[in-house]
């Protein structure tokens, strides 16, 4: 799906009054508003790096970006958008959106660490070739979630400091850690 047809997604589920699986749990209902927010503020107030829109922009080759993701990941709230405004500097770069959970289920290939963590981005050549992946979080977002989940720290404690986190870095170390994968 295109990115248009994943915030329409989005949307739907929202609007939905009798909204399926997972999202008929309020707890997702309300992560997924929350997300579709997150994700409108950073497509209106997220900025590249003049080098990360270079780097991007000079992309000769067509590449196709995959990018795995659910509307109720939080994670994807901050992520997807930098993805979507790197992708838009090249042409030559085409993005599909495919759900988690919804076959194809490819992030069975992309594991991480055994988990079907999300968001996840392929980077494939024109023949579909994988030329690198990335995700599901920056490495500092990362090694700050196992020290939370370390600490034993509760959920929503461990919410609030990588929202925190994401907030300070606006997207930072996101475009930086993709295009450090390009040649």
């Amino acid at each position: 799906m295109t990115f248009q047809d994943y915030q329409a997604h989005t949307s739907s589920i929202l609007q939905d009054p009798a909204p399926s699986a997972p999202y008929d749990d309020a707890h997702f209902l309300e992560y997924t508003k929350l997300n579709q927010t997150r994700t409108k503020r950073w497509l209106k107030t997220g900025k590249l790096a003049p080098h990360i829109a270079a780097k991007i922009q000079a992309i000769a080759q067509p590449q196709k970006w995959i990018v795995i993701t659910e509307p109720w990941c939080g994670d994807a709230a901050h992520i997807v958008p930098f993805i979507q405004l790197m992708a838009q500097e090249n042409p030559n770069i085409s993005v599909d959106y495919e759900l988690r959970d919804t076959p194809p289920y490819r992030i069975d290939q992309y594991l991480t660490n055994g988990g079907k963590a999300i968001p996840k981005l392929i980077i494939q050549d024109s023949n579909g070739q994988d030329l690198y992946h990335w995700g599901p979080r920056p490495a500092a977002c990362q090694h700050l979630f196992l020290q939370l989940k370390e600490q034993g720290l509760p959920m929503e404690e461990q919410k609030i400091a990588l929202q925190e986190w994401y907030n300070q870095d606006h997207g930072q170390q996101i475009t930086e850690e993709i295009i450090a994968l390009l040649p």
